[in-house]
């Protein structure tokens, strides 16, 4: 069975805010490290019935991309869910919201 990894290093301040995020993996096609500026991670905890949240973004990343990047990530859900369950209805609606956000995103930077 094939196994992947994949890692990131974060780099904090002395406050604990990300200053600079790395992630690397296995299956990646670059052998260095690559920066980021945000991570997003969900863990599905089946005993507990719940989701775990990672998310950690670095203190320069500026504030219209980390909405887009929160755009993008619904919008990432939206198409897994769909592969996943076949559910057309929920995937339309986080895909109508993200139109949705994505215009505001959109006209607040005018």
């Amino acid at each position: 069975m094939k196994k992947s990894t994949i890692q990131f290093n974060v780099q904090l301040d002395k406050d604990n805010v990300p200053e600079k995020i790395e992630w690397e993996a296995t299956d990646k096609p670059e052998s260095d490290p690559a920066e980021t500026k945000a991570v997003s991670i969900s863990l599905w905890d089946h005993q507990q019935i719940n989701t775990m949240h990672i998310n950690l973004w670095a203190k320069d990343m500026p504030i219209e991309d980390m909405k887009r990047f929160c755009i993008d990530c619904v919008g990432g859900l939206s198409q897994s869910l769909l592969r996943a369950t076949g559910d057309e209805f929920m995937a339309n609606e986080m895909n109508a919201l993200c139109d949705r956000l994505a215009k505001h995103v959109q006209e607040s930077v005018r």
